[in-house]
C-alpha cells in the first residue's frame, strides 16, 4: 500500500474520531487525532497479515494509554475488524466500546486498560511467554508521554531488558503534552531516549506524521533481535485540527456540532 493510500486511511481515521467523539459528547480527542498517522501505518503496513484473531500466535497490540482509545476503535473499524456503524456507540452503556479499551469480544483488544502504565508491564509478560514458547510473533505496545510518568513503566523497561525480549516492541506518543498542560513543566521526560538506552534499550526516533519514517522505523524495530525495541514517535497533539493542535485542554474534551463540523471541514482540506 502507498503513502497516498495510508494518508487517506488516516484522514478517514481522523473523521471518525471527530464523528465518534461529538456523538458520545465525551472523550479524549487530543491524542486520539495525533496518532491517527502511525495507527494507519500499524493496519495497512506493518502489521499486514500477522494479526489474525484465529491465531494464538499472532502479533498482538496493548495500548497502555488506553484513553486514546477512539484512534484505535477508529482503525479497527477502517481495516474491517469491527463495524463501522458500531463507533456511533462509543461510551453508551452496554456498548462494546467504553471509554477505555475492554476486553469483552472486540477483536484483536487483548487486554482491558486504562490505569496508565499497566499496558506496559503486561506486554513484558506477553513477551517473555512468547520466548519462553518460542514463536515468532511480536508484541507492540503503545505509551503515553505522560504516562511515562509512572514508576511501572520504569520497572517493565528494567524487565524488558533483562530478560532480552527482542521481540517486543515499544512505542510512545511524545508529542510534548499531557492533561494538565506541558510534560517537561509537569514532569521532566527529557532526555527521553538517552534515559531508554541507559535500561539498555535500542531506542530509535521518528516524526510520527511522516509515513516513510513511521514505517521504516517499525521495520527497523522488527528487524532488532538482540533485545527490545523502544520507538519515540514525536507527534502534534490534535494533529489536523487547528483549534486541538498542541492545545492540552482538548485531552479529554469532544467536540460540539459546531466544532466537528469545523473540524471534519480542515480535515478534508489537508
Amino acid at each position: 500500500m502507498g503513502y497516498d493510500d495510508l494518508k487517506q486511511h488516516a484522514k478517514d481515521i481522523r473523521k471518525k474520531i471527530i464523528l465518534m467523539l461529538n456523538k458520545a459528547g465525551s472523550g479524549h480527542t487530543g491524542g486520539s487525532l495525533g496518532m491517527a498517522d502511525v495507527f494507519a501505518a500499524l493496519y495497512f503496513r506493518v502489521f499486514e497479515k500477522s494479526i489474525h484473531t484465529d491465531k494464538e500466535d499472532r502479533d498482538r497490540f496493548i495500548l497502555s494509554n488506553g484513553h486514546i482509545n477512539p484512534v484505535w476503535y477508529a482503525a479497527l473499524a477502517e481495516a474491517g475488524f469491527i463495524p463501522e456503524k458500531e463507533l456511533m456507540t462509543l461510551r453508551q452503556v452496554n456498548s462494546r466500546l467504553q471509554g477505555h479499551p475492554a476486553n469483552i469480544d472486540i477483536p484483536l483488544v487483548e487486554l482491558s486498560t486504562g490505569s496508565l502504565g499497566q499496558g506496559f508491564p503486561a506486554s513484558v509478560g506477553l513477551a517473555i511467554g512468547y520466548k519462553m514458547d518460542k514463536k515468532k510473533s511480536h508484541v507492540f505496545v503503545g505509551l503515553g508521554d505522560g504516562e511515562m510518568e509512572e514508576g511501572s513503566i520504569w520497572e517493565a523497561l528494567m524487565a524488558g531488558a533483562h530478560y532480552k525480549l527482542g521481540n517486543l516492541i515499544a512505542f510512545v506518543d511524545r508529542n510534548m503534552v499531557q492533561q494538565a498542560g506541558k510534560t517537561e513543566e509537569m514532569m521532566a521526560l527529557d532526555p527521553l531516549k538517552d534515559k531508554v538506552e541507559a535500561f539498555n534499550w535500542t531506542v530509535y526516533e521518528a516524526d510520527g506524521h511522516d509515513f516513510k519514517q513511521i514505517i521504516d522505523t517499525f521495520e527497523k524495530a522488527k528487524n532488532n533481535k538482540k533485545g527490545p525495541s523502544f520507538i519515540i514517535f514525536h507527534t502534534h497533539m490534535g494533529q489536523g485540527v487547528s483549534f486541538v493542535l498542541d492545545n492540552f485542554e482538548w485531552h479529554g474534551v469532544a467536540p460540539d456540532d459546531k466544532q466537528k463540523e469545523q473540524a471534519l471541514k480542515e480535515i478534508e482540506e489537508k
